[in-house]
Formats: structure tokens, sequence, C-alpha cells
């Protein structure tokens, strides 16, 4: 029996692990449904889109989306040690202060900005150096990109073309701006949580690392989670914790694994005649960032044509080259009206075009770039779709249903427009590859609508308030706390593994704390 059971060796659950086990009296057993984070794809940048739909992907898809007139969105999420920051594109941003301030207004005590800030600085090692906003003795390698595209560079001179201020840093003193992304790579290569903080604690003798089991259900004595269900090797069996379950299972398979348990919305679980244990909004706040490409046809060489012999020697010997690529190597945050207290939509840049919401590659040289709405007013939901614990749940995240979020994509699209249309840019252009008919809202919505996919950005289905406590402890019921990006109160302006990471750098904190306390 362990002290603590990690369901999900994600972003999280790594993290959680390798903090927790630092103190020598505490064990912890860390189970995985997928398995070793070993393949060569895993760990080279641009191989990341040949994860998809394979053996390390859950490879989950939403239910028609009503604001995409009624498509269905792929939605990859990592099924291996790291989960999906060993297949993400591996962009470390953390999120604006408003936020982590508006987190800790609406009652998230402990979770303002300058409370979490120490956590992001704590995981970091940015090969930058150490200041206000950074770190450099984490565990987290961030580092700036070593490809460096010639595209990128033309679209952050367009950007300040068209009038927005160079950003050199997305996570310091101001989010506003176009500029370069810093990834987490070490020496070109990912930096997922699992190379950064499981495996360097897996000689540890109070770890225990379960991989290719899957977690079927939760374990109550009572009112206390006891431990966790799991089946492996064509057998059920049950592994004990006498102190917490912790889920870090993802923001999808976290309020999956509690509705199974009899965790969540009352009505729901009796259509399924799963017991109620506890009437809870599980599920229920999805948020997630949309975003559509517009592309464009160059002359300029692009990523379609990196598989070389001399850049796989790039790589190997010097650690740079077009194969670190993170595809979004560039971009930037931007309000699209007056009034607004911080950036309404990001865009990610690429030197390169993907197909068929990024399961098609291109084969013609060609460059994209697209707004996300960075804060959308929009909700949606995870349920069951069935008691079988293999079956995939249902999601929809209902994007755009509201005005405001639609009109954020609207003129989000436009700024994109604006900076193509700007000389640094024009001179990479051939022609249109996929773009709106016209700046008409008409022609851009039904350009967004037959174009939106999502950036990988899933949150709030077990959130601070409605679900878990500052503590991220699950209401009315002891020894079992989440803690992975379903516990956001609303997602935050910016790509989320960091800010993940700093939920479970805390969240240990916490737990130690109580651990040291009992």
């Amino acid at each position: 029996m362990a002290n603590y059971v990690i369901v999900g060796a994600g972003s999280a659950g790594c993290v959680l692990a390798a903090r927790l086990t630092e103190d020598p009296s505490l064990d912890v057993t860390l189970i995985e449904a997928g398995g070793p984070d070993s393949a060569q794809e895993i760990h080279i940048p641009i191989a990341l889109a040949q994860l998809w739909k394979s053996q390390y992907d859950w490879d989950y898809m939403s239910q028609p989306e009503p604001g995409l007139d009624g498509r269905y969105v792929y939605l990859p999420r990592g099924k291996t040690l790291g989960g999906s920051s060993s297949l993400n594109a591996m962009i470390y941003i953390r999120g604006h202060r408003a936020d982590y301030d508006g987190w800790a207004a609406d009652g998230a005590k402990g979770w303002s900005y300058n409370e979490v800030l120490p956590y992001f600085r704590k995981g970091e090692a940015n090969e930058r150096g150490d200041d206000q906003f950074h770190g450099k003795l984490g565990p987290l390698s961030v580092s700036d990109g070593r490809s460096r595209h010639p595209l990128m560079d033309a679209f952050v001179r367009a950007g300040v073309e068209a009038g927005y201020q160079e950003n050199p840093d997305f996570n310091g003193a101001s989010q506003d701006g176009v500029g370069w992304y810093q990834c987490t790579q070490r020496n070109g290569m990912r930096c997922s949580t699992a190379g950064a903080y499981l495996h360097p604690a897996t000689t540890r003798p109070n770890l225990k690392v379960i991989t290719d089991a899957l977690v079927t259900r939760i374990l109550f004595d009572g009112q206390r989670a006891s431990g966790v269900e799991i089946a492996r090797n064509g057998a059920l069996e049950a592994v004990h914790a006498d102190a917490e379950v912790i889920l870090a299972a993802g923001a999808y398979n976290s309020p999956q694994l509690l509705l199974l348990s009899g965790v969540g919305p009352a009505a729901d679980l009796a259509a399924l005649q799963i017991p109620v244990r506890l009437d809870l909004p599980v599920g229920v706040g999805l948020q997630d960032h949309p975003t559509a490409f517009m592309s464009w046809y160059t002359e300029t060489e692009t990523l379609i044509t990196a598989a070389t012999a001399e850049n796989a020697a790039l790589l190997q010997t010097e650690g740079r080259g077009p194969l670190t690529s993170n595809y979004a190597e560039a971009g930037g945050f931007f309000r699209t009206r007056d009034g607004l207290e911080a950036p309404d939509v990001q865009f990610h840049a690429m030197p390169v075009i993907t197909r068929g919401q990024g399961l098609e590659p291109s084969t013609a040289h060609a460059f994209s770039f697209s707004p996300c709405v960075l804060k959308p007013t929009s909700r949606g939901k995870v349920s069951l779709r069935s008691v079988n614990p293999t079956a995939k749940p249902n999601i929809l995240h209902n994007y755009y249903a509201t005005a405001e979020d639609r009109q954020s994509m609207v003129e989000g699209m436009r700024i994109g427009l604006d900076i193509a249309d700007q000389p640094a840019l024009r001179a990479h252009i051939k022609a249109p590859y996929d773009v709106p008919r016209s700046r008409s809202e008409a022609d851009i919505w039904d350009f967004v609508q037959r174009s939106t996919r999502t950036v990988y950005h899933p949150t709030s289905t077990c959130a601070i308030g409605p679900v878990v406590d500052s503590a991220l402890r699950v209401h009315g019921v002891d020894g079992l706390r989440v803690v992975d990006a379903s516990v956001m109160p609303s997602v935050v302006r910016g790509n989320t593994n960091a800010p993940t990471i700093m939920i479970a750098e805390r969240a240990a904190d916490l737990i130690r704390w109580v651990a040291g306390a009992a």
C-alpha cells in the first residue's frame, strides 16, 4: 500500500510523483494507461504529428459542434509517460497576470499571480538565466527555439510593420505583441515532464511506476477514497492508498473517472444507473482555445523538406536546425478592441501548413498562422458515453456559443490578414492557399466555421470552486484530490502546459504540508 496513488503520468502526474518522493518518508504509486515514452518520435520535436492517432494518443473526437455547423473536432491527448507534454508543440507560455488574479478574486485562495509566480520559477531552468520572472534551477528546461525559420522571422517583422510591438518575453512584464516562443526543449530535443521530472526520480525506492494500466474506478471506504481499481494484463486489481488518491488524468479523463465512480451531476449519473456518491458539477464548464489557420503558398523553402541527412546531423551534433522546430515557432498576443484588461487573441505561426485538422501533411511549400480565442466565455461539457471505462467520453466544447467569442475571432482574423499584407510577408507570399474570401464578417465567419480546430488546451472540468476547494480536494469526500488542467476555474490566456506544471508544483507543497502536519 502506498501513501499516495497518482492517476496519470502526464504533465501534472510526473511533477507530483517527483516532488512528493523527494521526501523519503512518502511512498507514491504512479499509474499510467499508456506505455513508456521510448519512441524516437516523442523526443524529436518536428516528429510530433507522427504521434497522433498512434498508441501514444487517446485519439478523442468531439461531439458535433453546433458553432462549427455540426463538424467533429479531433482531440489528441498524450497516452504515455509525460502525457500530452510528450506530444505537444512544447510552447512555454504561462498566461496573463489577470488570469490568476481573476481566479483569486473569484475565491481560489492562494492562486493569485504573485502567489503562483514562485512555482513557475521553481519548475523552470530557463537558458536565459534567473530574473524577476524566471528561474534557472528547476527540472524543466526552457529554451529559445533552435530552428528560427526565415518565414517566422518575416511574420515577426510583419507584425511590427503592422504596428505591434516586438515582445522578447511573453512570460515577462507584458504579454502583448509579436515574437518568438520559448520551448520546453533541452539541446534541441523535447523536454517533457517525464524527461524533466519523472525519469530522474525513478531510482528512488519510494516511487513505483505502473504503465499500461487503465484505472477503471476510484475505490472508497465509506466517505474516504481508499485506492483505485486498474485493468492490466487482462485482469482487474486494486491499488490502495492510505493517504490520498490524486487524479492527474487531464481535463477529459479526470472527470470521466469521477463520473464512473459516482461523483458528478446526479441526473447524468442516474441516467446511466450509476449510484450517486456525490452530486457535483463534474465535467461541466469545459473550456478550450479554438483556432482557424490561414495559409499562403510561398517559394521560400518550408519544413516539408526538413527531413534530410544534413539536418539530422545538425540535430545530433549541435542540437539545432529544422528538426528542432516545434512548428509554431512564433506568434503573438493581441487585443481586438479597446477596454480589455488583457489580450483576447493569440497567434501561432508555422513555416508549414497542415490539412485535415493537422492529420494530413502538406505537399506544397506554404506557411500558416492563426488567431485563437484566448479567454472564451463559451462553456462545454465532458460526460459519459457508457459505464464501460474503456469507452471514450462525450466531449462538447461548444465553441463560439457567445457573441463575445465570435467577435474576438472575427477581429483576430482581420489582424492576421493585416499582418499578411505587410511588406515583410508579402515578399514571401506567392498566392493564397486557404484564407477568407474577403474581410467581411460573413466571409470570415464562413472560413472560421469550416476551418476551426483546437489548440489542444482543454480545462476547467473539475474546477476550483464547484468541484474542488482551493487545495484541490474534492468537495464532500476525504482523501481525493484533482491536480491537472481540469481544476482551472477558467482557461488561461495562453498555452496550458506550463500552467499545469505550476499547478502540480504548488499542489505538491500543499500535499506535503498536510503530510508533515499529520
